[in-house]
């Protein structure tokens, strides 16, 4: 199959994923317990009122004409409107979207680097010391709950020592001049030096404690790949030539080992993109996470499914990259 048809496919195949995620989301959130019209109404409101808001709405069409209108709409780019606010979803999702992403590149940074680093030296080092704590750690934060660990991080860094701010993006006696969303390019391109200090500072926190959380996950994947590929016998050759370890571990192993764990991380990213919801929560960070948890506590259908479906396109976008990069990397990928 040649590369062109590869990429052709992996398309076509993520059109019907997408549909029956629409299908899931839109049904599931009709049929669980809930009214949204109460939910912004309250309990006690006339019953005229609630009758009127539901028209307004579009609830008290038969819950199929409610589908077709909603993918009608979908296929046009319009997400709808927030039952809460009124304002477009599409709006709101592009104004948190920039403070995910900040969190989510900041954290994956973090576990890619301890990931690599010490998977690799693991591997050099196997049943060492660094290998044995490699995969004590490994085993330990793995198990430890995000939101936990962030209230721990919160109480020792920012209670305790008060070294770091424990919620929001930045300072309220703090300016900044926003262009882009996302707040340390903004700082730089502004040349505000204490906004970026600041938004520096805010970041930390949340983005150590979901980086740590999924490194164990990195840690793992580049410590076995990488095992299994300085037991291959191009390693044994190299170390046979007097090539020096390092160069073997980084240059040889290490490379032709990350095609699998390219894949992985890919995938990391895009879940962490859609899944850094307890943290943007523990954190008080305004991002998509957290803007997904107050809509849901609203019942704001489209609010929700739009949120839903946004994370869904960007993580099959991502995951097309990743195998288009898999099969640019490795040819065998293909067949």
């Amino acid at each position: 199959m040649s590369l062109k048809d590869y990429i052709l496919t992996r398309i076509l195949l993520a059109i019907p994923m997408m549909f029956i995620l629409l299908i899931v989301i839109f049904f599931v959130l009709r049929i669980i317990p809930g009214d949204p019209v109460l939910a912004i109404l309250g309990g006690k409101a006339p019953q005229e009122v609630i009758v009127q808001k539901r028209h307004e709405l579009g609830l008290d069409k038969p819950i199929i004409v409610q589908f077709f209108d909603y993918v009608g709409n979908l296929l046009k780019g319009d997400l709808g409107k927030s039952t809460l606010t009124s304002r477009p979803v599409w709006n709101e999702i592009k104004d948190r979207f920039p403070a995910t992403v900040e969190l989510t590149l900041f954290a994956f940074l973090v576990a890619v680097l301890i990931g690599i680093f010490w998977g690799s030296e693991a591997a050099a080092h196997r049943d060492g010391v660094i290998d044995v704590t490699a995969r004590v750690y490994a085993v330990f934060i793995y198990a430890i709950p995000v939101f936990w660990f962030g209230l721990m991080m919160q109480y020792y860094f920012g209670m305790v020592l008060r070294w770091l701010p424990v919620a929001g993006r930045l300072s309220p006696i703090v300016s900044l001049d926003t262009k882009t969303g996302f707040f340390l390019l903004d700082s730089i391109i502004t040349w505000n030096w204490e906004a970026f200090v600041d938004v520096l500072k805010h970041l930390l926190m949340p983005g150590i404690t979901l980086g740590l959380v999924i490194s164990s996950i990195f840690l793992r994947m580049v410590r076995n790949n990488t095992i299994l590929m300085l037991s291959q016998d191009f390693s044994t050759a190299a170390r046979a030539r007097g090539i020096s370890q390092k160069r073997v571990l980084y240059k040889h192993a290490l490379r032709n080992a990350m095609v699998p764990i390219l894949t992985v991380m890919g995938l990391q990213l895009a879940i962490l993109l859609a899944g850094a919801v307890l943290t943007e929560t523990t954190f008080s960070w305004p991002g998509l996470g957290s803007y997904l948890v107050m809509k849901i506590r609203y019942r704001d259908f489209p609010a929700i499914q739009g949120t839903i479906v946004f994370f869904a396109f960007f993580v099959i976008i991502i995951s097309i990259v990743v195998d288009i990069i898999n099969a640019l990397i490795d040819p065998r990928v293909r067949y």
